[in-house]
């Protein structure tokens, strides 16, 4: 589950991060009386707000409430802006990079950090990027610490801050069952001061039980991610122009990767899990179709889900939705010959290798 940044920062202030003042606002009427001078920032769940024209500088009250309004409606990276967040402006003297993360190798919490912040953190040269696993039993430890302060390069003061930061922010980590909690840039200010500028938490979908508090929370999903959401279906959708539609996270990631590497570029991935129903398998079909795509790549392992159940709610969808959009379909496992008769039978054609089915997937998509 992904934080808008005004709701993120609500929960690093329960924690002790420091935060600029701020004033969320859903109208231009409603900046009456806003933090100046004021930073103007589109609440949306995706980044590039910078680039996108998302975020505005305002003096003047004037100004707030003109940048508001334009921002308002707004659409960044497919996603329309409903909320503004006014906030103080800081006067920044240089910015940090801090987070924590998951490191899925290791097993346990990532202390990551660099002395340059505000850019992607991909852009860093590694030796300007301070890592530090956190041992789960014992949790952030004084050498660990004084690693990161000697990595930032910041007077004693400062480094004193820092520290308290880090230690909050793997509270934070531990508390709320986080994947991400992420702040870029952290501000030194020109009075002395350490400030999150921005935030960015994502927490652990399968530990939202033991947070009631967020049950319900707005999501930026588009009408088609909505619509999925309410029937169970894991859907995303892309930038790109062929649906994929695979069993399992691992195989849908891979075969998206094989899209790319022939070129291509996945518009709409869905994933149908372990599903073993052909009413389901329907259902997640013709919600794909209603998304457009050029061409459905179906890449399925029958290992739980049985192939020719697949074959079924497929065969079921083509017959109620009609054939206007090409399927090419990777089937292999369980009653895999089975399957491929089926989907004979309603004119598509199967093919055996993964690399196979999404080059030629690539080439439909041109054509």
């Amino acid at each position: 589950m992904k934080f808008y940044e005004y709701r993120a920062k609500e929960v690093f202030q329960r924690y002790g991060i420091p935060v600029p003042k701020g004033l969320l606002v859903v109208s231009s009427e409603e900046v009456v009386s806003p933090p100046l001078p004021a930073a103007v920032k589109a609440q949306v769940l995706v980044g590039g707000r910078m680039k996108a024209g998302g975020i505005a500088f305002a003096e003047s009250l004037k100004e707030a409430r003109r940048a508001t309004s334009r921002i308002l409606g707004m659409e960044i990276g497919g996603y329309g802006v409903k909320k503004v967040l006014l906030e103080e402006r800081l006067e920044i003297e240089r910015e940090l990079y801090l987070s924590m993360t998951l490191d899925r190798s290791a097993r346990t919490a990532l202390l990551m950090a660099s002395p340059d912040g505000g850019i992607d953190i991909e852009q860093v040269p590694g030796e300007r990027i301070f890592r530090s696993p956190i041992p789960p039993l014992v949790g952030i430890q004084p050498y660990i610490l004084r690693g990161l302060k000697e990595a930032m390069g910041l007077p004693k003061e400062l480094g004193r801050s820092l520290s308290a930061i880090a230690e909050a922010l793997y509270r934070l980590f531990k508390g709320e069952d986080a994947e991400l909690v992420e702040i870029n840039p952290l501000v030194v200010t020109r009075g002395g001061g350490l400030v999150a500028g921005d935030a960015k938490l994502i927490l652990e979908d399968n530990a939202l039980y033991r947070h009631p508090e967020y049950q319900g929370m707005e999501q930026d999903l588009t009408v088609l991610e909505r619509e999925a959401n309410q029937k169970g279906i894991a859907f995303i959708e892309l930038g790109g122009n062929i649906g994929v539609i695979a069993n399992g996270a691992g195989l849908t990631m891979a075969t998206m990767d094989a899209l790319h590497v022939h070129g291509g570029r996945p518009g709409v991935f869905l994933d149908l899990g372990g599903t073993d129903d052909p009413e389901t398998v329907k259902e997640a079909f013709l919600l794909m179709m209603k998304a457009r795509p050029r061409v459905i790549l179906l890449n399925i392992f029958g290992g739980i889900t049985k192939c020719d159940t697949v074959a079924l709610g497929v065969q079921e969808a083509s017959e109620v939705a009609g054939a206007e959009i090409p399927i090419i379909v990777r089937i292999r496992g369980v009653n895999e010959e089975r399957a491929r008769e089926i989907l004979r039978e309603a004119g598509m054609t199967a093919v055996l290798d993964m690399g196979e089915a999404a080059k030629a997937a690539v080439q439909q998509a041109g054509e």
